[in-house]
């Protein structure tokens, strides 16, 4: 592909690296590349890509945007608040370099689509939060052939790879099977410094126009770990499995599977159990504590500093805490114990906790704290 004399310019310094020059640039014209999520890595990593002048992106993602978002998903503005992200990422991706190509899926990536939908791209960019579809990403990735460029991030950490390019190894070889969903909380549970995808997303995209281009060693092998806190960047060396599930030698997974069940949130479900978490709305709650009943008792299971932004005056024990302190609790057996958390999800699991210690009458605030504000108070503020 000739460059216009419009991407000559547009790209001039690109071409001005003498390992990379109008060869590179062509390239990455004829390039295409998918990104899974529109979010924190997403942003960054499609703003550097289509500036950098791949010829065609993919970004799927189904959520909208939303206020919390703003402070690290740097592809969205203000005005887009409850648009679709693939409809923001589109208008910003457009307005930068009307030269890339933009396909859009506002659709989640599934078992069912993702190979039709990975196998069109050249790369697969994973920019995703949670365990079911980074498995997923890897073993479509490993299926179809397409190299994944990996990250994740959390609090002031993240981590950047390759996988399934080459005779490198897979995500399954680094992660063979996912952490329990209650113990690893997620950027909305446990937060994450607003920076921090900025870092991630562009040594994602680096690695990906390194791997379009062939310039340069990829991470194909290596997981590099960044630490903002202390600034520090670390290159631990990661091995194909020979045992691997899906790319060792004799693999067993050949087909795509139900990755909630593996990762143990099938039918998006909170509990380690088969047993209903008996819940109550926050509308009765309020009900309760506007009648003066007493006959039940509130506990916060969040940290000290989600308690300080917001809170209902319930008594605090966080979840990692909870079986050491449930003897704090034993002069409430014969009451209802009624707790919550942001959402509902830690409060589900601490509902677990109680019921194993024996107590008789637990409930889960239902939607937790953003319920409480969207259907009781609206001054209570949302985090």
């Amino acid at each position: 592909m000739d460059l216009t004399n419009e991407e000559i310019q547009r790209y001039s310094r690109h071409l001005l690296l003498p390992e990379f020059g109008v060869a590179g640039q062509q390239k990455l014209k004829r390039s295409s590349v998918l990104i899974v999520g529109a979010g924190g890595l997403g942003s960054p990593l499609a703003l550097y890509l289509a500036a950098a002048g791949v010829g065609r992106l993919g970004i799927i993602d189904f959520d909208v945007v939303d206020r919390t978002n703003l402070a690290r998903q740097i592809m969205h503005t203000s005005n887009d608040v409850d648009r679709l992200k693939v409809d923001s990422a589109r208008d910003r991706i457009h307005a930068l370099n009307p030269n890339v190509s933009l396909q859009t899926f506002s659709d989640r990536l599934t078992s069912v689509n993702a190979r039709e939908v990975v196998r069109q791209f050249d790369v697969v960019a994973d920019g995703t939060d949670n365990f079911p579809t980074r498995y997923l990403v890897n073993d479509t990735s490993v299926l179809e052939g397409v190299p994944n460029v990996y990250g994740s991030i959390f609090r002031f950490e993240g981590q950047v790879s390759v996988f399934g390019a080459g005779d490198g190894p897979c995500y399954r070889c680094l992660y063979p099977k996912p952490p329990p969903p209650e113990l690893v909380p997620s950027c909305a549970e446990g937060g994450v410094l607003g920076v921090l995808p900025g870092i991630v997303g562009s040594i994602m995209a680096l690695e990906v126009i390194k791997l379009l281009t062939g310039i340069g060693d990829t991470l194909v092998g290596r997981l590099l770990l960044v630490n903002t806190k202390g600034m520090q960047f670390e290159s631990i060396g990661v091995k194909r499995n020979p045992q691997c599930l899906i790319c060792g030698d004799a693999p067993s997974i050949t087909e795509l599977i139900d990755y909630e069940d593996f990762c143990g949130v099938a039918s998006g479900s909170v509990s380690s159990t088969t047993q209903p978490i008996p819940e109550i709305l926050p509308v009765d709650l309020k009900a309760r504590m506007e009648s003066g009943d007493t006959d039940f008792i509130l506990v916060d299971v969040r940290k000290p500093n989600e308690y300080q932004i917001a809170n209902l005056d319930g008594t605090l024990i966080p979840l990692h805490e909870l079986n050491d302190r449930v003897g704090e609790l034993d002069d409430y057996r014969d009451r209802d114990v009624i707790l919550y958390c942001r959402s509902g999800v830690r409060s589900a699991r601490a509902v677990e906790i109680l019921q194993q210690h024996g107590f008789p009458s637990v409930y889960n605030l239902k939607g937790g704290m953003l319920a409480w504000t969207k259907d009781v108070d609206p001054r209570v503020p949302i985090y």
